[in-house]
């Protein structure tokens, strides 16, 4: 899979905190784009546990982490509304073509999404396979009939969730370099859980 050298690729996440599945996801998009960006946001389906401020701080820690020239942390476009997320990528980035990342976990939601034509006729939907989250051509084919350009990935992502984490903080789910400030102000209870 080869991308032009205007693509962009655009992934938002809670950060609720960053994982090891989100390194990943990162490392693996720099392979094949010419461009990754990033941000924190806001989801309307979740309830997060932090603020966005801290779960930016958090990103911003494993960007610098993984210190790839091709990845880069664009707060600015953090909404909770893809389609608000766009128009400030296209203001960014005009000449560009835009590939939105999603893990296969929620797939099944872009249809549901507000403005959710508008958003497939911006960007394409690229699809990240996650570890116990498989999406068959049946539901491919149910994301195609609302209209969206879809790329699955050519790679998977490991089982390495937020919730995962928020249900039962452990230090080996999430990059070592966020656990000093996860422990410092104890976000999650990371630090009740090492008593």
């Amino acid at each position: 899979m080869k991308f032009k050298n205007n693509s962009i690729a655009l992934f938002g996440t809670s950060a609720d905190p960053p994982t090891l599945g989100h390194e990943a996801l990162l490392c693996e998009l720099t392979k094949i784009f010419p461009k990754v960006i990033t941000w924190a946001s806001d989801n309307p389906d979740k309830k997060h546990q932090i603020p966005l401020l801290k779960r930016t701080q958090l990103l911003r820690i494993l960007v610098k982490k993984i210190s790839h020239p091709k990845l880069e942390l664009v707060q600015e476009l953090s909404s909770p509304r893809t389609i608000h997320t766009l128009k400030k990528a296209f203001q960014l980035w005009p000449e560009a073509s835009f590939s939105f990342v999603i893990g296969s976990d929620l797939a099944m939601q872009v249809p549901k999404w507000l403005n959710a034509k508008s958003i497939f006729n911006k960007a394409t939907i690229a699809i990240a396979m996650r570890e116990g989250w498989p999406i068959n051509d049946k539901h491919l084919e149910d994301i195609k009939k609302h209209g969206a350009n879809i790329d699955v990935l050519p790679f998977n992502i490991p089982e390495s969730s937020s919730s995962k984490f928020r249900e039962r903080p452990q230090e080996v789910l999430v990059p070592q370099e966020l656990v000093p400030l996860l422990l410092a102000e104890n976000l999650y209870g990371l630090a009740d859980n090492r008593k």
